[in-house]
């Protein structure tokens, strides 16, 4: 049986490289994996990342040749890494390049609603979608509701959604969800708020676990009167600390539950893994989504850690039931911008603007080896938990079989796969992920 392996590696610098199968080094430490292929998981319905302003405003700063670059970088299936997920804020975010809304201040006919400052962003998925093959699905979160529908009057520091604005908010999101489709967008999904438990310095809003109970069945009956119950409704949208918590206020009350399809999380906590477990077990009707994660305090050109992060991250989750990835700013400059508030961050592509440069950070190339391989509608197999790699394996839609294999030690380890068609024994380079296809 013939096997690919596709490597990227911190010390050989191979980046998404295709290289030949070597035989084990009986002097290595060897550990086993075992997987069972007639045990099977969740679907995967894909990879992605955010299609912010300030990526948009980013790749308008630069040449078409090099916008192009960046796009086919992303979505292009062979020439890239495949990515068929995104996301983007309804309205105004903190990598917006300022806070906005849709509507005129003070407009509670919402007569005035326009998403005409979006037109770069949308222009910026349909150009992604044709370079795809296909339409982009997006998710929509919303950072805040218009500062007057608050309790503390302003988009940013928290504040909470008065109930007596519960209707509108939730006919402004529809009209969002409107709007988006009729300029083409294939809108999949929306969470109810970002982070409801940030209070920020740039655009937040509290929803505690009664008020997004409260607001859940408001959005929920408003979606469903328009003709919108094909999207999907995540809750929670935040760190994995609570997600449980939060699922257990909403899923507990039938009339909340039945509008919501699953849980959205983010990575920003202590890497509480078992939380998505818990969920999965708790709640195995409902579907898991991370939504938003990066590395923050600036760009990080060129820093190995970083990618270690996204790929133990992205495998532990699938581990534990996630059903897909989407990545935050999918494009920021030199600086980890822009940002209105300087909240600078890094991007797995990163551009040097005034020399038109396109950096790729290891994020990029270790999202790859998910994003490029891993087909939506593939199937997570049976594997035990392994001690010295970690590692997941799926089934694609093909029957083609995908296993992942990330290394972070300091040492070269040989592994030991078995319960596959055939045996492969092979080394696993010290601080490498391998994508082996069978």
């Amino acid at each position: 049986m013939s096997i690919r392996h596709i490597r990227s590696c911190q010390k050989t610098n191979e980046r998404l490289f295709e290289t030949d199968i070597v035989k084990a080094d009986p002097t290595l430490k060897t550990e086993e994996l075992r997987m069972d292929t007639t045990s099977t998981h969740q679907a995967i319905i894909g990879f992605g990342g955010a299609f912010t302003e300030a990526s948009a405003y980013n790749l308008s700063r630069v040449s078409k040749e090099v916008r192009d670059q960046v796009i086919k970088a992303y979505f292009s299936p062979d020439e890239g890494i495949g990515y068929t997920l995104g996301r983007v804020s309804i309205h105004g975010c903190d990598f917006s390049l300022g806070s906005y809304l849709y509507i005129d201040d003070y407009d509670d006919t919402l007569t005035s609603f326009s998403v005409e400052r979006d037109q770069p962003i949308i222009d910026l998925i349909n150009d992604a979608s044709k370079v795809a093959g296909q339409s982009i699905k997006i998710l929509g979160s919303p950072w805040t509701p218009p500062f007057w529908m608050k309790d503390n009057q302003s988009p940013i520091r928290g504040g909470k959604l008065l109930p007596s604005y519960d209707s509108l908010w939730a006919s402004y999101i529809a009209l969002f969800v409107a709007h988006y489709r009729a300029k083409g967008i294939d809108l999949f999904a929306l969470t109810v708020q970002n982070e409801p438990m940030a209070v920020q310095r740039w655009d937040s809003c509290i929803f505690e676990d009664e008020d997004e109970l409260r607001f859940v069945k408001v959005l929920g009956k408003t979606l469903a009167e328009q003709g919108m119950t094909d999207l999907k409704l995540y809750i929670w949208d935040h760190n994995r600390d609570q997600m449980v918590q939060r699922a257990k206020v909403i899923y507990q009350d039938p009339e909340a539950s039945k509008y919501v399809y699953g849980t959205a999380y983010h990575w920003y906590d202590q890497e509480q893994f078992d939380e998505v477990g818990i969920h999965r077990e708790l709640f195995p009707e409902k579907h898991l989504l991370f939504t938003e994660g990066c590395q923050e305090n600036g760009p990080h050109f060129g820093d190995w850690g970083v990618g270690e992060r996204y790929g133990r991250n992205i495998i532990e989750d699938l581990r534990r039931g996630n059903e897909g990835h989407i990545d935050w700013n999918l494009v920021l400059d030199d600086t980890g911008g822009p940002n209105h508030v300087n909240n600078l961050c890094s991007s797995p592509v990163m551009l040097k603007i005034f020399h038109e440069h396109i950096v790729l950070n290891p994020s990029y190339h270790v999202m790859g080896h998910f994003s490029k391989y891993i087909k939506a509608g593939a199937v997570r197999l049976g594997s035990d938990p392994s001690s010295l790699c970690r590692h997941v394996v799926f089934r694609n839609p093909d029957g083609q079989i995908v296993l992942i294999v990330m290394n972070e030690s300091e040492e070269d380890i040989n592994i030991r796969v078995k319960g596959m068609k055939a045996l492969l024994e092979t080394p696993v380079l010290a601080h490498s992920i391998s994508t082996f296809l069978l």
